[in-house]
């Protein structure tokens, strides 16, 4: 199990399949932020909420030249099905393997109501335009996560 990158870090490259079926590299990204978010499960309450969130906030995001991408070990399918039923307009990421969530240190034990167990830990990773980790932001909040991106940057470029 790999450590979580921290700011200062460079950002640990991947590779993944998107719900199109198009491959989608940290490269892609060069010289914009990426705000790359990793979640549990397609279609449960708070990956829900915290996808809608970023949906309806990508004007803004978008404005302040932020790249979203999301994450999970789901199949592309299961994202496929994810995407079109909430109108998701960017790419979710399927890791069925845990490559690219293992690089980042978002697969591992946690505890959830009490009980230890393996499985993905909600993350965000602000990624800056040089691929280096600005931001790491650790339990985000589901329903104002683009809020905090948005106020991150700010303050990283205040």
């Amino acid at each position: 199990m790999a450590d979580m990158p921290a700011p200062g870090d460079p950002a640990p490259p991947f590779e993944g399949t998107d719900q199109t079926g198009e491959t989608v590299r940290l490269a892609d990204f060069a010289g914009r932020p990426l705000a790359l978010y990793f979640y549990p499960k397609d279609d449960t309450p708070g990956c829900t909420k915290q996808a809608c969130n970023l949906r309806d906030n990508l004007g803004a995001l978008a404005e302040a030249g932020v790249a979203v991408v999301g994450v999970s070990a789901d199949s592309t399918e299961s994202h496929e099905r994810f995407a079109d039923k909430y109108d998701l307009p960017f790419p979710l990421l399927a890791d069925p393997d845990q490559d690219i969530l293992e690089a980042y240190g978002a697969w591992g034990e946690k505890n959830l109501y009490g009980k230890k167990s393996m499985g993905i830990k909600r993350t965000t990773f602000l990624i800056g335009p040089d691929g280096v980790v600005l931001h790491v932001f650790k339990r985000p909040k589901t329903a104002a996560h683009a809020e905090e991106i948005l106020a991150k940057l700010d303050s990283l470029t205040a």
